[in-house]
């Protein structure tokens, strides 16, 4: 979350509301350290800045980072943009991370999601290292390992 208790992975315009919904039911009702979506979309000046970027940049595909799992999440709802499972196979296989689909309660108003439905083209959220967060400096380097496949990939567009 940014300094006002917003998390900016829950900001986006894609399926907001329904996001609002199932954290509200959870109880984040307020700002929080987590899963608080704010008072709109595009509400945390972070995010906005993410998404007027991203419109100037007008990119091929996009990679979220996250630290958490090991895993990557490579669709939005019933979006599947073209090629994006087949980069999303190939960046499993190159880092060697599970490919899953969001669960529903997590699968809404993030940037990927954002990404997918306004472009269709491929978004991934990757979660990398395993614990809890903040993970320790000491996974930094197993995560880059992990990860430099997937940079040089995306870049070329596998």
């Amino acid at each position: 979350a940014n300094i006002y208790g917003t998390d900016l992975n829950l900001q986006y315009p894609a399926g907001w509301e329904e996001a609002r919904r199932i954290k509200f039911a959870q109880g984040f009702t307020g700002p929080a350290p987590r899963d608080y979506v704010g008072t709109a979309p595009l509400s945390a000046p972070e995010s906005l800045a993410i998404y007027d970027l991203t419109i100037r940049l007008d990119p091929a595909l996009t990679l979220s980072y996250h630290t958490q799992g090991g895993i990557i999440y490579w669709k939005y709802q019933n979006f599947m943009p073209p090629r994006s499972l087949e980069f999303a196979e190939c960046f499993a296989m190159s880092s060697g991370y599970a490919l899953e689909e969001t669960p529903y309660a997590s699968g809404f108003a993030g940037y990927k999601d954002w990404f997918i439905e306004t472009y269709n083209r491929p978004g991934y959220t990757i979660e990398c290292g395993l614990g809890e967060n903040p993970l320790p400096m000491s996974q930094f380097d197993e995560i880059y390992r992990e990860n430099i496949g997937i940079l040089v990939l995306a870049a070329l567009s596998c």
